[in-house]
């Protein structure tokens, strides 16, 4: 019988033993923390959103990066075959807008509950408070790992499913890096991903907690437009996040990464300048009488209003009856492009996930073998390869792991 060790017991890693396991490999799941899934119980708000139920084909729109790289692992173990999974299980689920997919209960810890049980049945042996300290190879083949209380464990193959830089807290402190480096492969400079902004304007402060739908955000560097997108977004104390933001930082990166960015906000879309500036002129009419910082609260939330005021460059005071066209002008722009400044990503503890990692050019997209280390196998967050919003990277998580624990139990020395 083979035997497979796993490193890490996260999405990846609890997929990666569980399809070793039903290879029929005896499979050993290691995990440095007290229990299993601990990332996997905070995702999604605590929700955890397992997967998106899109076509899978549509699965490959939403990796920014090295999408080529995941097509054997998404049609081996695809989107809806993880749904399958959980509620074969006795998992129930939904889909909620944006085909998002969550347990029915809204809690993840039904999630790795299920996972639990699967990984029990299957004869998965789970170690926890089991720290690697390093991977046994020679002659350019796995034997095994080192503990870090020195004990050794020879195996088969070993799949490396550490997850990545993000959220520190839950164990995630790059082991999975290390032990890539120490074993001769090649690493994609990380970043923080799925990530907040920090902004320059002070007024951003006066919105925080302030929480818009539908609007569309631009992003420029200098004069030329780096992203777009249309959808909900937030502002905090230092600057904004939100699915627009987070799916922003995703797609930005390099040498946007400490270079001032420029932002726009269009509050109203759907309206054009022209139709905006009706629009305006209709409430204008109901409020004629009025200071113009009391006539604006149909056109947008009361906490934008005084930014909207003191960016418009109208008197607050001024009678709406006595504002001049230019300055209606100047308003209707103002709306289609509150102006803010981006200063930089906030830190892997608030990202969501880690960009960049174990190169792919180092690793077999048909198998998830290391071409470097026979029997060395990757999975999950630890290579680069990262989603946007929506259930996607945990969808990679699923289907690297799963990839990686059905063909590291063909492994035999």
């Amino acid at each position: 019988m083979n035997k497979v060790i796993v490193i890490g017991g996260g999405a990846a890693g609890m997929a990666a033993a569980l399809a070793a396991a039903k290879e029929g490999a005896k499979t050993i799941l290691l995990e440095k923390n007290e229990k299993l899934g601990k990332k996997l119980y905070i995702t999604g708000k605590g929700r955890c959103n397992i997967t998106n139920a899109c076509d899978t084909e549509e699965l490959f729109l939403n990796v920014p990066r090295n999408a080529k790289f995941l097509y054997s692992a998404f049609y081996t173990f695809d989107n809806f075959q993880v749904m399958r999974f959980f509620e074969e299980h006795g998992l129930k689920l939904k889909t909620e807008r944006g085909n998002r997919v969550f347990p029915e209960s809204d809690h993840s810890s039904d999630v790795i509950r299920t996972l639990q049980n699967a990984l029990k049945q299957a004869g998965v042996e789970i170690r926890l408070f089991t720290e690697v300290k390093q991977i046994i190879t020679g002659q350019q083949t796995v034997q095994g790992v080192c503990l870090k209380n020195g004990e050794k464990l020879y195996a088969d193959a070993v799949i490396v499913a550490t997850g990545g830089f993000s959220y520190q807290s839950t164990g995630s402190t790059g082991d999975g890096y290390r032990f890539a480096e120490e074993t001769g492969h090649t690493l994609v400079e990380r970043q923080p991903s799925l990530v907040p902004f920090n902004t320059k304007e002070s007024y951003v402060k006066e919105m925080q907690g302030l929480s818009l739908k539908n609007v569309n955000v631009s992003i420029f560097r200098k004069n030329k437009k780096i992203y777009e997108d249309f959808g909900e977004m937030l502002f905090t104390h230092f600057g904004v996040s939100g699915p627009l933001i987070l799916s922003a930082s995703s797609r930005i990166g390099g040498k946007d990464e400490t270079a001032e960015l420029h932002m726009e906000i269009d509050l109203k879309p759907a309206l054009s300048e022209e139709q905006l500036d009706k629009r305006v002129l209709r409430d204008f009419d109901e409020n004629k009488n009025r200071q113009f910082k009391n006539s604006l609260q149909k056109l947008m939330p009361a906490k934008m209003v005084p930014v909207i005021v003191e960016l418009s460059g109208i008197h607050p005071d001024k009678k709406v009856n006595e504002i001049t066209k230019d300055e209606r002008s100047a308003l209707v722009r103002c709306i289609k492009e509150i102006p803010l400044t981006l200063t930089g990503r906030r830190d892997y503890n608030e990202a969501i996930i880690t960009r960049g990692g174990v190169s792919v050019k180092d690793v077999n997209p048909s198998t998830m073998e290391s071409k470097k280390t026979e029997g060395l196998y990757f999975a999950g967050e630890v290579l680069d390869v990262d989603a946007l919003t929506g259930g996607f990277n945990l969808q990679i998580a699923w289907s690297t792991g799963y990839l990686a624990g059905a063909n590291s139990a063909q492994n035999k020395k």
